[in-house]
């Protein structure tokens, strides 16, 4: 499963909508008119259940694991977290309901949804309108994340991700003060719901005009080559503790060597934008090449991510 999607009876648990993705797995949509469709169409519908958790003992007793539960997807059999007491699991059916008057009003559509590994997690990207432009002729395209989860990692959320146009660079930013992962609340009527939905969109508005003004200042910010390599440098430290650091000279020259030929380089060779996207061009589609089933997980929620956000920072610092 080298794609980390999910297999159920040969068929890939995803949806896609326009270009064929990369593993050329899924299911085409023209355009899902609401999440429960999204799900339909994905094979994200399957139940999850708590059961309590049990220790087997010696002699083969069965005794409950006190405050402990197993999350168990139930087509399948799968264990896919344990949980505590005051856990509740919000089925996949219902899970970004609120987000539907958005795409009714044609604010949002539906573009991708997905499971991750047995079924631990699903996601739903939803494209919002327009782009982030930077420069005079580099798009950046804009997207709301809702994930929700079954082994108990993360709750139920909506998150602001964007990706580069001529590279399919995912773009992880960390701006200070500003809330930008959004926890859903699944108690709220229909009303209360659409009213969550627009917070989130003008909360998503807000951030995309802040990053906006950051990505064109650090496409207008000139680096030089020592600059460059002490970004690097910063960015993927030597391990003192290390026989040899081969493998972390091995990364440095390789995010130098994109900063210079890199997908998209031509425009962005020789400033803070193009180092930026050197380093998200390494966690997205050369850090992961030798181990595919992490890529997607790495890029939205692990070490990818937060590599990425550090290489804002630092950038915006230098600005």
């Amino acid at each position: 499963m080298a794609h980390n999607l999910n297999i159920i009876n040969g068929k890939a648990s995803m949806f896609y909508v326009g270009d064929v993705p990369w593993h050329k797995l899924g299911t085409r949509l023209d355009q899902p008119a609401t999440a429960e469709e999204a799900i339909e169409s994905a094979s994200l519908d399957y139940p999850v259940e708590k059961r309590r958790l049990r220790a087997i003992m010696k002699g083969r007793t069965l005794i409950d694991v006190p405050n402990n539960f197993a999350n168990v997807r139930m087509d399948t059999g799968d264990v896919l977290g344990v949980v505590g007491s005051r856990y509740e699991v919000i089925p996949n059916r219902s899970a970004f309901s609120f987000f539907d008057g958005l795409v009714d009003r044609d604010e949002a559509i539906y573009h991708t949804a997905g499971v991750l590994q047995n079924g631990q997690r699903i996601w739903i990207l939803a494209k919002l309108p327009g782009y982030i432009r930077v420069g005079k002729n580099d798009p950046i395209e804009k997207f709301v994340l809702l994930v929700n989860s079954h082994d108990g990692s993360t709750p139920t959320m909506a998150k602001l991700t964007s990706v580069r146009v001529v590279c399919n660079n995912t773009l992880s930013a960390a701006l200070s003060g500003s809330e930008q992962t959004v926890s859903i609340r699944h108690t709220a009527n229909a009303q209360q719901k659409l009213e969550e939905a627009h917070k989130i969109l003008g909360l998503y508005n807000s951030l995309t005009q802040q990053l906006e003004y950051i990505f064109n200042r650090m496409a207008l910010k000139d680096i030089s080559g020592k600059q460059l390599v002490e970004y690097v440098k910063t960015l993927v430290p030597a391990n003192e503790d290390a026989e040899s650091n081969t493998r972390t000279d091995n990364i440095r020259e390789m995010i130098l060597k994109l900063h210079e030929a890199g997908k998209g380089a031509e425009m962005t060779r020789g400033t803070l934008w193009g180092a930026y996207n050197a380093i998200a061009e390494y966690t997205d589609h050369v850090a992961s090449a030798h181990n595919p089933q992490k890529q997607l997980k790495s890029m939205w929620f692990g070490s990818a991510e937060r590599l990425k956000k550090q290489a804002f920072q630092l950038a915006s610092s230098m600005l």
